[in-house]
């Protein structure tokens, strides 16, 4: 009502206006002010009454840019409070997003917040949480406003595409990682293992004989840069170690720009940033490109299972009536960068926060690598025992409940849903924090801050009050596709480095969690490595 009495008020006095001065250049500059006091705060402010009226409270905004001044000021005090680095405590949430933390005390699991003309809904009540993963619906698809500041490094692809474009790609994506499939690539994970453990010898060899202080994050991105390359076009990471490293440029130069403030801007001339990140953006779709018809020539009379991940995907794409030919080469680039930055950064992120947790548990170290000698006798790894490895598969989950790479599940209602109770208004984004779910005491116990993998000696199901609330992965129709591919990697990988070394983390850790897209160490991960007896 407060919103329809404003509304037919700006109108009077729009007509007010017109009729005064009877000027063709009063009256679009009328409608222009109009225009974009509707979206700036008309519409906002209509959608948070929406929220409102459902009993859904929250921070005041201000004018323009909602409530980010806030968010920045509770960001800028706690980072000044902070001391950094000298205890490993696993609740980095209130570091590294104070405000929903602060306003989750405030106002509960559930309240409204705004940024600049974008109107959020923070959900991590449980039971809500776990209807958004039951929906099948596609009505919830990826918020616009951050999509469209990841273009440049994901493209139209399955990781920012919504509707029946995202249905369309993971039809065609999906089955190159089904289970059957990525067992097939055990060889290749584990021939960019190798070089991983020739280097650390080395080291070790290097620094006295004994132990070895290695930075392995940096380390653990090239294996499974390796991993990727290969996978996706039959070639090392000596030849795709460009397109890597101006991802990683890339990805960095975009996490700068905060993608959690949605403030508007109005600005129509690039900025610097603006045009370093489509030079890259230029760079990397060429670089794939290359790639791929390199490969296609090479790939000529193969058989399917000769050929690579990138050649499956793009026939699938061309064969797909309703992506055609013209369509195909765009299809591909984007999946492409779109599988490069989730199948390379994120699963060397998890490996690296899986080993500075063992770092600081040897007993887990022992388990595992006491389960090796008995699932893996003679040493040799292979797709059969992977699944016989519970010790590790353990390890796994439970550092993915405490450092999922993915911080946030993000959704935009492209339509009015309904969320349980809730009814979410079209252009709510909502958000849920997966770290705050994941540390909850209520589903996963009063230790839930602490690094315990025996909680899933059970399985999944059994380790939460709430199994739904464990969304590593993400949530409902739009579940990593990658997850099988993810997982088996981290196996092949943290098995091998296990067998042969044990591990503490160096006095030149610095543990300081950062969010540059996904949630990895800010100053990577330094452990003393010495030979396992």
């Amino acid at each position: 009502m407060k919103v329809s009495v404003l509304l037919l008020l700006l109108i009077a006095i729009v007509v007010v206006v017109v009729k005064t001065f009877n000027s063709l250049g009063l009256s679009v500059l009328a409608c222009l002010f109009l225009y974009f006091f509707n979206i700036i705060w008309l519409k906002p402010q209509r959608l948070r009454w929406k929220l409102q009226k459902q009993g859904i409270k929250g921070p005041q905004p201000s004018f323009l840019y909602g409530n980010v001044p806030e968010m920045q000021r509770i960001q800028s005090t706690v980072m000044k409070a902070a001391d950094h680095g000298e205890i490993v405590a696993h609740d980095y949430t209130s570091t590294l997003f104070p405000y929903f933390e602060q306003w989750r005390k405030e106002y509960g699991s559930t309240y409204t917040y705004s940024t600049g003309n974008k109107q959020h809904l923070y959900v991590n009540h449980p039971d809500l949480v776990r209807e958004m993963n039951q929906s099948i619906t596609l009505d919830l698809g990826k918020p616009s406003y951050v999509t469209k500041r990841l273009a440049p490094m994901l493209g139209n692809g399955l990781l920012r595409s919504n509707g029946l474009l995202w249905a369309q790609q993971r039809k065609i994506v999906a089955p190159e990682f089904f289970m059957d499939k990525v067992k097939g690539m055990v060889g290749l994970m584990l021939e960019s293992s190798q070089p991983l453990m020739t280097k650390w010898e080395a080291c070790i060899e290097a620094q006295g004989g004994v132990m070895a202080d290695i930075r392995v994050d940096e380390d653990l991105r090239s294996v499974s840069a390796d991993v990727i390359s290969r996978a996706c076009f039959g070639s090392s990471y000596f030849k795709g170690k460009q397109i890597f490293s101006k991802l990683r440029t890339l990805q960095k130069t975009i996490s700068n720009q905060s993608l959690l403030f949605g403030v508007p801007t109005f600005g129509f001339l690039p900025t610097r940033k603006q045009k370093e990140i489509r030079s890259l953006e230029r760079e990397i779709e060429s670089l794939i490109w290359e790639a791929i018809e390199e490969r296609e020539q090479e790939c000529l009379g193969a058989s399917p299972s000769e050929k690579d991940l990138m050649q499956l995907i793009l026939e699938g794409a061309i064969n797909d009536n309703s992506v055609g030919k013209h369509s195909s080469k765009r299809f591909i680039v984007d999946n492409c960068k779109n599988i490069y930055f989730a199948g390379h950064e994120s699963t060397a992120v998890a490996a690296s926060w899986c080993l500075m947790l063992l770092a600081l548990r040897p007993d887990w170290q022992a388990r595992v690598r006491e389960e090796m000698a008995q699932v893996c006798p003679d040493g040799l790894l292979d797709a059969d025992s992977l699944p016989k490895l519970k010790m590790v598969t353990m390890v796994i989950q439970e550092a993915l409940r405490l450092y999922p790479p993915a911080a946030f599940v993000s959704r935009e209602a492209l339509v009015e849903t309904q969320i349980g109770n809730i009814t979410v208004p079209k252009g709510v984004c909502t958000w849920t924090l997966i770290p705050t779910l994941h540390r909850d005491p209520d589903l996963w116990g009063m230790d839930a801050n602490e690094f315990k993998p025996e909680r899933f000696i059970n399985g999944v199901s059994n380790a939460c009050k709430v199994p739904q609330a464990y969304v590593p992965f993400g949530l409902g129709p739009r579940l990593c596709l990658g997850r099988n591919f993810a997982m088996v990697q981290l196996k092949v990988v943290l098995s091998l480095v296990i067998s042969n070394y044990s591990f503490s983390l160096s006095p030149n850790y610095r543990h300081s969690p950062a969010y540059r897209m996904i949630v990895e160490p800010g100053h990577g991960v330094h452990v003393l490595i010495q030979r396992s007896k």
